[in-house]
């Protein structure tokens, strides 16, 4: 791996060098957010620093824990294997499996979900206030600004929902998009990066083991 990223340091081409400085690895700053997929099973929120064709500085929100595989996922859903390499403080430095095209790395206009914000798959019930009913749903997916939930009751489009949780604060959410019993809601208040990102990731790793289900005092008409 180039010494830079063994650092953790960036770096950036000079306008000088001609063809010799464009063959060489190159260094892209950015602020771009990200998961991180650890053995397949657990997703993390990140942010992406600096990015070249061989590795990416990354700026992480929670512990990395043990693991046997790791991947970076880019909002529009590529995803690029990675080994961990180097720890330093919040940030993290991680090597490509072989070399990337670093113009696709940095262009998340393709793929298969271009433009839309990163979603984590999460393991989490939650109780839902809908029609004067409280019911227990499941969250299948979150990001900063909607999440994707299984639900027996039927919702309405655009119906005005809230959502309680253990670990979430109370949430406000209007049904944007339904097949039944999946629906896509969109938060009225958005979540902060950093605040879902710790929030959501002691969910992967299990650390909270009570939930909405276990206050049945909450499941009664509100």
């Amino acid at each position: 791996m180039p010494d830079a990223l063994k650092r953790g340091e960036s770096t950036a081409p000079s306008a000088e060098g001609g063809a010799d400085q464009r063959a060489a690895p190159r260094f892209m700053l950015m602020i771009r957010a990200a998961k991180l997929i650890v053995d397949e099973t657990s997703e993390f929120l990140c942010v992406i620093r600096d990015a070249s064709t061989s590795g990416l500085k990354i700026r992480l929100f929670n512990p990395l824990p043990r693991h046997r595989s790791l991947a970076v996922e880019l909002s529009n859903g590529d995803r690029y294997p990675v080994e961990h390499v180097w720890t330093d403080g919040h940030f993290a430095g991680f090597r490509f499996g072989s070399e990337v095209d670093i113009e696709r790395l940095l262009d998340e206009t393709h793929g298969a979900f271009p433009k839309r914000h990163v979603r984590l798959r999460i393991r989490l019930d939650a109780i839902l206030h809908s029609g004067g009913e409280a019911v227990r749903i499941a969250f299948h997916d979150i990001s900063q600004q909607g999440a994707c939930i299984d639900s027996d009751k039927w919702l309405l489009m655009n119906e005005l929902v809230r959502l309680e949780t253990d670990v979430l604060p109370p949430i406000y959410a209007k049904v944007r998009w339904r097949s039944h019993p999946r629906y896509g809601l969109l938060f009225e208040q958005t979540f902060k990066l950093d605040e879902l990102a710790r929030i959501a990731g002691p969910l992967q790793t299990g650390d909270h083991a009570h939930d909405a289900l276990n206050h049945p005092d909450r499941l009664r008409r509100s």
